[in-house]
Order: structure tokens, then C-alpha cells, then sequence
């Protein structure tokens, strides 16, 4: 398999499994699981199921493949430095406690007011 020639990408916007594979420089099962493990890996899908990556994907598998195989990085260290470039988008931070429960008191405020309007139009809340 070619190495990576990150500015020698063939003039085509996008690009089949079979090809980027050669052009990264690793095997097709090696890009599949980098997609599993990188949200900023997202080939779309052919009419017949095939995955097609756009040059950005490409972009971003030979930034992947640098970071892991010649910078020694694990997979949380590449995603955290691609987090920081912005090219990996951050994960969804789990919401601080303090705020949760300042949703539930919001919440349980809003159902108090819509049970006393309830009862004043003859409902009876549930």
C-alpha cells in the first residue's frame, strides 16, 4: 500500500473505500473503525451501500493516521488534539449537577403553574 501524500490528493471530490485506503496508507477494516471512533469521519453511503468519502474525510483520515502512527498518540490523544485544531467536534459534556437541578426546580415550577391553571379552567391534572 502508498503512504500518505496529503497534498498529492487525486483531482476528485470523492473518493471509494478501495482508494483512500491506498492513498492513507492502511487497510479498508483500519478505516472503518476510525470512522466507529472519529465523528469527523463521515463518508456518506452510494446507492448501493457503498461508503464514499469527500477529500475533507481523506483530509482528516491522513490527520488521523499521523497523529496515531507517527506522533505515537493513543485514539483519546488524537481526538483530543483534533478537538483542539477543531476538527474533531468536542463531545457532549455531561450537564453540570448544579444546573440539573436548577432545570428540575424550573420544571417542577412551570408544572405547579400549569396544574393551577388546569384547575382553574375545571380540569383535573393527571
Amino acid at each position: 500500500m502508498g503512504g500518505p501524500n496529503a497534498g498529492a490528493l487525486p483531482p476528485k471530490l470523492y473518493f471509494r473505500i478501495g482508494e483512500v485506503a491506498e492513498l492513507v496508507g492502511v487497510e479498508p477494516h483500519v478505516l472503518r473503525y476510525w470512522e466507529r471512533e472519529f465523528r469527523a469521519i463521515r463518508p456518506t453511503k452510494s446507492a448501493k451501500g457503498q461508503r464514499v468519502y469527500s477529500r475533507r474525510d481523506v483530509d482528516n483520515l491522513m490527520q488521523v493516521r499521523e497523529l496515531l502512527y507517527r506522533e505515537g498518540f493513543t485514539i483519546a490523544g488524537a481526538k483530543k488534539k483534533l478537538q483542539r485544531a477543531g476538527v474533531e467536534p468536542r463531545a457532549e459534556a455531561d450537564p453540570d449537577p448544579r444546573e440539573t437541578k436548577k432545570m428540575r426546580e424550573q420544571l417542577s415550577a412551570i408544572r405547579s403553574d400549569i396544574e393551577a391553571f388546569l384547575e382553574e379552567l375545571g380540569e383535573r391534572p393527571r
